[in-house]
């Protein structure tokens, strides 16, 4: 339940058009252009500015900055944002309709979680990563989670446990499409619920980060394959029926296993 793949929408077109210091063609999403004549009616109807009208911009170009973010990590997910190629912020901005500066914004976010460095003068690298680093993210997050799914094994009544099936549900379906992207948003959505059981905010966030950094692709790494995230996601199901039948026994050796054979 590592490596995941699902989201809404038309994915950006990647490619050697995307990398620093080339000009960037190809068709932009839908849901990323701005500045189009509907997307200015839009603004005003819900009573903000224009550029012809005194302008608001920080609030703007900050939802732009998370559509942005959210578009580039599904793309570094997926694997179209290549391990070791260099990016630069006014290309893809130019894919996506946008100035450089939401896409640069982005990106900085994105150094600083590690899945990208900054090149000085030619713009982001995406970080390497080989299966090491993977195999020491998984040991980590066993370290931290296991414990805790166990002791809420034991607490948790049934019936918060039934009520995260539509979770558990979200990430088989995301699965039998095979988009890796929704996939790894399912992925966390599932266990960041398990894990909010606990009552400790710091223990979710932390475990999330590195939930999100597991998955991320390896140099020259083969791709998730659709059975690897059926398999993944029948794993939940069948530790929340365990855990939905307080069967500790089975909760104990499926939350081991879903670790041990943790692969992003």
């Amino acid at each position: 339940m590592e490596q995941g793949s699902a989201r809404e929408g038309v994915r950006p077109p990647y490619g050697p058009g995307a990398y620093a210091g080339t000009p960037a063609t190809g068709r932009v999403p839908e849901q990323m252009r701005v500045g189009r004549p509907q997307d200015v009616e839009m603004v005003r109807a819900r009573g903000e500015h224009t550029h012809s009208e005194p302008p608001t911009p920080r609030v703007v170009r900050h939802s732009v900055r998370g559509q942005i973010l959210q578009a580039l990590r599904a793309a570094l997910v997926d694997g179209e944002l290549t391990p070791g190629q260099v990016y630069s912020a006014p290309a893809l901005g130019a894919r996506f309709g946008v100035s450089a500066t939401p896409v640069r914004e982005a990106m900085q976010q994105l150094a600083t979680e590690g899945a990208v460095e900054v090149v000085p003068n030619r713009g982001f690298r995406v970080s390497e990563r080989g299966p090491r680093e993977l195999a020491e993210l998984a040991e980590v997050r066993a370290l931290i989670e296991v414990p805790v799914m166990l002791r809420l094994a034991r607490t948790v009544p049934a019936e918060r446990w039934s009520a995260l099936r539509p979770l558990a549900d979200a990430t088989v379906t995301a699965a039998a499409v095979g988009d890796r992207a929704s996939y790894a948003e399912c992925d966390r959505a599932f266990h960041r619920a398990v894990l909010t059981l606990a009552g400790n905010e710091q223990l979710v966030t932390i475990a999330d980060e590195l939930h999100r950094r597991s998955q991320w692709p390896l140099v020259a790494g083969p791709a998730t394959r659709r059975a690897d995230l059926l398999a993944d996601a029948a794993e939940h199901t069948a530790l929340l029926d365990a855990l939905i039948a307080q069967d500790l026994t089975v909760v104990q050796a499926l939350v081991r296993e879903h670790f041990t054979g943790a692969d992003g």
